[in-house]
């Protein structure tokens, strides 16, 4: 296995969640390929291969406009996150792409300091290489509880 490219999807893994932290959705959409695919679901769901999505983007347009309706819309839930992510499983498929799995940890905070665990789950992925540069083309949030407290409007 190419522990150069191994590395580099460590990395990207990395910067996906700094960059929600950071607040920087704008540069998190770069991360993805233009015909990505991007959703939340919830654990019971895929282990009952129920359907239902919390949220779905079908493309990088697509995610670049739930930013713009977000950045318009937020006027509520106003909170810092932090993302702990755990070092992610890499494989190798046979289409040159990369299979990855890893276990995450979102933890908001208020404007008022109070700060609580808002998501546990994983993240399942599909990440490919355009010009030496890991993309992601497909993820799959899959959260343990669809039980969340609050208006998920930014993403996991």
């Amino acid at each position: 296995m190419d522990e150069t490219k191994r590395q580099a999807i460590r990395d990207l893994l990395i910067e996906y969640g700094l960059l929600l932290d950071d607040d920087k959705l704008e540069a998190w959409v770069e991360l993805f390929t233009a015909d990505c695919d991007y959703r939340i679901v919830t654990r019971e769901n895929v282990e009952q291969n129920l359907p239902n999505v919390l949220i779905w983007c079908k493309g990088k347009n697509m995610l670049a406009d739930r930013i713009t309706s977000y950045r318009h819309v937020n006027e509520y839930n106003l909170h810092w996150d932090c993302h702990t992510i755990s070092p992610p499983r890499i494989a190798a498929e046979a289409d040159g792409s990369w299979r990855v799995a890893a276990s995450y940890s979102l933890f908001q905070t208020t404007l008022e300091g109070q700060s609580r665990l808002f998501s546990v789950g994983r993240y399942r992925a599909r990440v490919v290489f355009n010009d030496n540069a890991p993309r992601i083309r497909e993820m799959v949030v899959v959260a343990d509880t669809g039980s969340i407290l609050t208006l998920l409007a930014t993403p996991i």
